[in-house]
C-alpha cells in the first residue's frame, strides 16, 4: 500500500488511558449504526463492486471536514484522527487510528494488545509499524459492504480509546480467550486497594 504520512496519535489526558465504561466504550459503533440505519448498501445494491469513491461519500458523511487526496482519505470520528488507505490494485483497504509511540512497549501491554486481538477486539486489531502501535481495520475494497466499513471504522476507534484499559472494540468478545480473566483480575486487584485504604 501507499505510504502516507500519519495522523496524530489518540488524544490523551495526562498519561493515562481514557476510561470507558461499558456504555461509554460502543458510543462511536452505536452512533454510526444509528446514523446510518437508512444508508443503502449502493455499490453492492447495483451489482457492483465498492470504489474508494463510495468510500469517500461514506466518510465525509461521518466527517463533512475529510480530507482526500488520491486513496488516501483523513477524518475524525469522536475527536479521533483516522486514516483510510485504499490500494484499489491489490484491492485493499484499511482504516487505521495511531495510539502511541512503540518506544517503551512494554512485555505486559504486548502481552495485552495479542490477547485482545484474540478475543476482545473483533475485525480491529493491535498492530506495530513505524515505531508506532496503532489500531487498524483491514478488509478487501471491492467485496466491502457500507455496513461493515462503517462498523470498521467504530470498531477501530473504539480499540484506540480503549488502549491501556479494556482493550476491546466495543464489540463482541470471544468466550475462550484471556481478557475477561484480565479485567476480573484487575476489578480484584482495585477492590482489594480499595479495601487497604
Amino acid at each position: 500500500m501507499p505510504r502516507s504520512p500519519a495522523p496524530r496519535p489518540v488524544r490523551r489526558r495526562g498519561s493515562r488511558a481514557p476510561s470507558l465504561g461499558p456504555l461509554g466504550l460502543g458510543a462511536a459503533v452505536l452512533v454510526m449504526t444509528v446514523a446510518f440505519a437508512n444508508v443503502t448498501d449502493s455499490a453492492r445494491a447495483q451489482g457492483g463492486r465498492m470504489t474508494v469513491d463510495h468510500l469517500a461519500s461514506l466518510v465525509t458523511r461521518l466527517d463533512p471536514g475529510a480530507e482526500r487526496v488520491a486513496g488516501t482519505i483523513r477524518f475524525t470520528v469522536e475527536d479521533v484522527p483516522v486514516l483510510l488507505v485504499t490500494d484499489a490494485g491489490a484491492d485493499r483497504m484499511r482504516v487505521m487510528v495511531p495510539i502511541r509511540s512503540a518506544e517503551g512497549l512494554s512485555p505486559e501491554e504486548m502481552r495485552r494488545m495479542m490477547q485482545a486481538n484474540f478475543d476482545t477486539t473483533l475485525d480491529a486489531r493491535y498492530a506495530l509499524a513505524e515505531g508506532r502501535v496503532w489500531a487498524v481495520y483491514i478488509h478487501p475494497l471491492a467485496s466491502l459492504r457500507d455496513a461493515q466499513l462503517l462498523s470498521g471504522i467504530g470498531q477501530t476507534v473504539n480499540a484506540a480509546l480503549s488502549y491501556g484499559t479494556l482493550y476491546s472494540s466495543g464489540a463482541l468478545t470471544f468466550g475462550r480467550g484471556d481478557s475477561a480473566r484480565e479485567q476480573r483480575e484487575r476489578l480484584d486487584r482495585l477492590v482489594r486497594r480499595g479495601l487497604e485504604l
